[in-house]
Formats: structure tokens, sequence, C-alpha cells
């Protein structure tokens, strides 16, 4: 401890002696930036790719880069990014200088950083800056570079891979000052992280009202690239490719993908850019980052506001699926509480005797939680001191079971009343939201919803919250909510809220499934993507479309990000032919089930009142369940795809990971009615193996394969009529 405590005084010192320096002083005091020599490909290996911060080629110019992307900076004679590289195609970013941040400040738009000058905005020479003049109404004080601080306070109970929190990499913060009347006595932070072994960079903003008035932060774009079109055309485009990167941020919602949930990445025109090909100048070459309105926030003198995090993760392919890789590694990187992974059931009933013979059914197959479904009657949002003791006293009988226990609880989709709703601008009524109706977060009953909730959770010993109808971003235009002050800041304050809510639970490591993209702000998991209607089909076709529903949801998503559905009892109609129940008599459809969700490392919402009813049946659970997690690590790696499921052939999947003795493990099906026998190629790059490779399918004898240059292998494998198979690859 004494340790930890006296490094953490270095740094506060080393910290506190380099804002004293003016930027430029600090710059010459910085290593020149280094030549990277390693040619690993970092989705394989990346270790020598450690992030740093030095002198840049000229006396003021300072690089971000780990050896797979930079980012350059000039400090003089104002704050400016002048170049975005992607070190491993050599592909510039950057075409043209634009202000670091835009933000309207009491009504008036102010920018920051920035060079004036620029006269062809199609590209960008470098010995052109010299000749750029200051730009902006902050000034550049200092700078400091620090190691990565975390965003959330986690700290995991329950399995997990390896992971590492914080991420490593370097903060670089540029502090900066008001130089006009407009921006006087306020200070702005413009932080910068990039992370060791990913081309991967984040950005934020921090405003402090160091003045005696109150200021009202209007708006605030916390990113403004004019970035390299991806695509030239002289006529009118009815869709553009944007240029390939990928942007993510916590500000998401409303999606269970992270391009449907974005809504801060906005890909605009460019007016200064003359010069572009297009006849009517409409290419989108412009990124401006910004929340869809306001924020809106007042500071009174001494509070601050931080902006929204953005992410900018540069592809160095068009491949699917190694940009899928790269996606998923970044929340493995920056979110990695993604990576828990519990085995759980969702029981339909609150009665204590149902919930104790779930728990023995539990501790007797291998499953490690219990979720008190929807339309068991679980309400969290009571504050009977009664209720919650009995729930306490089902909490603690889990846990020393080793199960446990959490609940679900309906936020949005909802109407509370004409009071504390969601008031559309519109019409100045109630409706029209998201979901039709939804509640305000900070209306009364919004902010008493979350201390209920709390209080539940820390009363009971909760340690899962499922979330459905998590905030979507509905904006409210009611000027009576105490939490917001009208519709401009209505979006941001809701967000806060639920965001500080999630950010609650993760320090308490309570799971969460948020049907949702909230996994910045600390969620666990979202649906795999599926019409919930299709659990009401026939067995056999779940069967198919789910493989499909895990095929199609894991180009973005790791494994453990999503969850998909088993229908022990009828869910949504459909009667007997979509059910399991009763398990005994459908143990075929059961097992094929549990194979290709647990061989997929995709948790499934098992619904239902027992997960079995008889030996055979709990014989057939447990077989499974410890096949998972025999193989846990392996299942729970990245997903590679292999073919689609149609019913017409075979379709499978593979998982890899070259950190691991089991560098991939191949999952293959057939859907038809009659046996099977085909060769397959296994595409074993992203294994790490290369040359040859040891390879057995299930418990059968191991065989050594020749590797193709392109590290594929080619295996033969037979499959019953409606049968599976896997193999283990060393």
């Amino acid at each position: 401890m004494k340790k930890i405590i006296a490094s953490a005084l270095l740094t506060i010192i080393c910290c506190t002696a380099v804002t004293q320096d003016l930027p430029e002083t600090h710059l010459a005091q910085l290593q020149p930036r280094p030549e990277f020599s390693s040619t690993d490909d970092w989705l394989i290996g990346g270790y020598a790719y450690k992030a740093g911060v030095y002198k840049g080629a000229g006396p003021n110019d300072l690089v971000v880069t780990n050896g797979l992307i930079e980012r350059c900076f000039r400090i003089k004679p104002s704050l400016a990014c002048y170049s975005f590289r992607n070190l491993v195609t050599g592909q510039e970013m950057v075409r043209a200088v634009k202000p670091e941040a835009e933000i309207t400040i009491d009504g008036s738009n102010v920018f920051a950083g920035g060079l004036d000058g620029q006269f062809e905005y199609g590209y960008l020479k470098y010995e052109w800056l010299d000749s750029f003049s200051a730009f902006g109404s902050f000034q550049l004080e200092n700078f400091t570079i620090n190691e990565i601080k975390p965003h959330l306070d986690w700290k995991p109970v329950r399995w997990i891979p390896d992971y590492t929190w914080p991420p490593k990499g370097k903060e670089l913060t540029f502090n900066m000052v008001g130089s006009t009347s407009v921006t006087k006595d306020i200070s702005l932070q413009i932080h910068y992280e990039i992370y060791d072994g990913i081309p991967l960079v984040c950005k934020w903003l921090e405003i402090t009202n160091k003045s005696s008035r109150q200021v009202s932060i209007d708006k605030v774009s916390s990113e403004i690239l004019a970035v390299v079109e991806e695509e030239v055309s002289v006529d009118k485009m009815n869709q553009w490719k944007t240029p390939n990167l990928c942007i993510a941020s916590n500000y998401s919602f409303m999606g269970m993908t992270g391009a449907s949930a974005d809504r801060v990445t906005n890909w605009l025109t460019d007016s200064t850019y003359t010069s572009q090909v297009n006849y009517e100048r409409k290419t989108p070459c412009l990124l401006v980052c910004r929340p869809p309105i306001g924020p809106g926030v007042n500071l009174a003198p001494g509070q601050n506001y931080a902006s929204l995090h953005v992410w900018e993760l540069l592809y160095d392919s068009y491949d699917r699926e190694r940009k899928g890789l790269a996606e998923r590694r970044l929340y493995r990187t920056v979110a990695p509480w993604v990576l828990e992974n519990p085995i759980f059931l969702h029981l339909t009933s609150t009665d204590p005797a149902v919930i104790h013979e779930a728990v023995e059914q539990c501790k007797n197959t291998g499953f490690e939680m219990i979720i008190l479904s929807f339309g068991s009657g679980l309400n969290m949002e009571s504050d009977d001191s009664a209720y919650i003791i009995k729930f306490k006293g089902i909490t603690d009988y889990c846990n020393r079971n080793g199960i446990e226990l959490g609940g679900y609880s309906l936020l949005a989709s909802r109407r509370v009343n004409d009071q504390e709703d969601v008031i559309n601008p519109a019409t100045g009524k109630t409706g029209g939201a998201v979901f039709g109706n939804s509640p305000c977060l900070e209306s009364n009953w919004g902010r008493q919803y979350f201390d209920n909730l709390q209080h539940f959770i820390d009363a009971t010993g909760f340690s899962l919250l499922e979330h459905d109808g998590s905030y979507p971003g509905d904006v409210c235009a009611s000027q009576l909510h105490p939490g917001h002050k009208g519709l401009d800041d209505s979006q941001w304050k809701q967000w806060e809220k639920i965001t500080d809510f999630y950010a609650w639970c993760r320090s308490r490591d309570i799971y969460l499934n948020v049907p949702d993209w909230y996994f910045l702000a600390g969620s666990n998991k979202t649906g795999i993507g599926y019409r919930e209607t299709n659990w009401s089909l026939p067995r056999d076709r779940q069967l198919v479309l789910g493989r499909q529903n895990i095929y199609d949801g894991t180009w973005g998503k790791t494994p453990s990000m999503g969850w998909t559905f088993v229908p022990l009892v009828e869910y949504q109609g459909g009667g007997e032919a979509a059910t399991l129940e009763p398990l005994s008599e459908h143990l075929k459809e059961y097992e094929a089930h549990l194979f290709q969700n647990f061989g997929a490392g995709v948790q499934a919402c098992y619904r239902g009142f027992r997960l079995y009813d008889t030996e055979e049946t709990r014989q057939l659970v447990a077989k499974w369940v410890d096949w998972y997690k025999q193989y846990r690590l392996i299942l729970n790696s990245d997903i590679i795809h292999l073919r689609r499921a149609d019913g017409r052939d075979w379709d499978g999947f593979m998982h890899v990971n070259p950190t691991l003795k089991e560098k991939a493990m191949v999952l293959i099906f057939n859907p038809l009615n009659v046996a099977i026998e085909r060769q397959i190629t296994l595409p074993l790059y992203y294994s790490g193996l290369a040359g040859s490779a040891s390879i057995r399918e299930m418990q059968g004898k191991i065989s050594t394969c020749k590797l193709n240059a392109k590290s594929e292998a080619k295996v033969t494998v037979k499959l019953p009529p409606q049968g599976f198979t896997w193999l283990v690859v060393e």
C-alpha cells in the first residue's frame, strides 16, 4: 500500500510540474517519435504496439502513436490536428485542418483550436502549416501525459476470461483557457486516449466555468475532422460510401447493434472544399460528432461539463470478418465487462417453493444464475419493507447454494400519467415517443424509480438487473420536471440519469442485461438480434433461425455480448409445437438448443419454471453445461463465420484464440434429413497457427493436418441427419 501511495504521489508531483511548463517547453522534453519495426498482425499478437506521446517532425509538432496509427498535432500558433494516419495501410485520413471542437456558449458559436489560412481543402502539404495563423477562442496553456484511468469503477466477481482494466495506453490532455469575451474564465480540456495494441483513439471534452456567472453550454461538437472522401462521384448519389473507420460512443441508444444505436456520427458536406469532384459539392467528407440535441446545460460558477466520449477505430481492411474482429477487440479493450457470460435460467415464477426447486436444478446442472423473468410477478419498484425482506431471504438462500439471483424491470415503453411522461414538443402532450409513451427519467416519477431500484438491489442483494425498454433517447418538452429545464437539455439529462445508474451497477458488478447498446456506459449484454415471435414457430424452424441469429449477431459482438432465447414454456403463442415442455418428450430439440447456444458461447434465456423433469433430462442438460465449462475459454473467443444456416446444406462457425492451447473450436451442423459427408475449409489464420495443426473430432483421435500459405486446413466431416459435430484444433 505504501508503494501505491508513493507512486500516486509521484504522479501528482510530476503532473503538477508539467502543468507549470509552457507547451513548447514540455514538447522539447519529449522523446522523438520512434520507428516501429514490428510486422506482427495486431489481431493475432500486437504486443509490440505500445502507445506513446512524442516529439513530431517540427519544433511545434506533437505525435500520439502506437505503431498502428498516429495522430499529429501542431501546438503553435494554436492547437490543431493536421494528420491522422493508418500506419498499417499508410492511408492518411485528414485532408484539411479543422477546429478541435465547436461549442455554443450563451448562444454564441466559438471554436477551440484549428488553424486559419488553408486555401486547398482536397489535400494538405506539411510545409503549408508554417504559413497558417492562429484560430479559435481558446488558447493552449499546457498539456499533460498520463496512464489511462478507468472511466467506470469495476471489479468482476464472476467468471471472466483474461482482461485488463483500465486498458493500457496513454492519455494526452490539452489544457486550454478562454481568450475572448465569450470564453473568458472558461477552461477547456481536450482529452485523447490511445491504447496499446489496437488502432484506436478516444476523445472527449471537459468544460469548466471559472467565472462568477452562470454559463449555458447549448451545443457541443467534440470531434470535427475533414476526412479524405471514400467515394468520388460527379453525379448525385442515393447513398454514399463513408470513410473506412468505425465510430463508437457511450452516447448510444435505441439499437441492438453499434450502427443502429449510433446517435453522434454525422457525415456532412464541407462547403470549404471547393475543389471536390462532386458537381453539387455534396460529398460527405466532414465528420462531426455531437449529440442530436443539446446538451443545453447550465453551469454554475465552479461547475464542469464532460462531453460524450467518441472512440475512433481505423480499419486496415475492407474484409467483413477482419473489420468485425477489430470492432470486437474495441469492446474487449474499453469495456471488458462484456466478457462476463453467466449461464442463467429465466424463471417465470416468484413463488419461493418454485425458486427453491429452481436453485436445486441449477446446482444439479451447473447453471449459475436465476433471473426472475418478465411475467414472473417481480416488482423491483416496490419499497414495501416486507416484500424486500422476502426477497432478501430468497437471495441469501440462492447465494448459499452458489447461485446468483436477479430480476426484470421495465423502464420505457410504458405509460405513467400526463404529468410524468415525456412531453412531445410537436404537440405539447404525451405520446409520440419512441415506444409510443414513456416516462421522463427526470420527472419526479423517474427519480423515484431509480431510487427504488437502487434500494431494492442494495437491500435484497440482487446481482443482476434485466432492464427492459432502457432509455431510448426520448426528448421531453416539459418545463415542470425537476431534473431538466426544458426541451434542449432533456435528452442529455435523461442520458446522464440512466448512465449514472448503470455506472452505479457496474461499481457493484451488478450484471446488466439491457436490450440496447449501452456497453460503453456499463451494460454487459444485449439481444443477439431476433424477432420475438419467431420463438412461437415450430421447434425445428427455431433451431435453424437461431443459428442464423447467432451467425448474423456475432459480426460486431463478442459471443458474450448477445443473448438468444429458448422457450421452455410457451412464449407469444405457438402452443405445443413451439415449446419444449414437457422437456423429456423433446430431448432431441432441447439438446440441439443446448449444443448450438453453448457451442456459440451465446447464452440463452432458458425461459420456464424448470430445467429438467426427469433424470435423463437432467443428465442431458448437465452434459452440455459440463462440456461448455470444459471449453469455456475457447467458446467465449471470437467467432469466425464459416457458412450461414440456410436449411439446404451444412452450416457452421469457428472460435479462434491464438493465446490458448485450443487454438480453434469448430461447430458444424446438418439441417437435412439425410446423412452428409463434406470437405470443409477451415480458415485458421486468426488462430495464430501456421504450417500444420493438430485436429480431433469430438473425443476422437488427433490427426495432423498441413496448412496452406493462407493457414487454411481442409477437413472431411460426416454428419447424421439433423446432426452436429465439433472439432478441436491445437
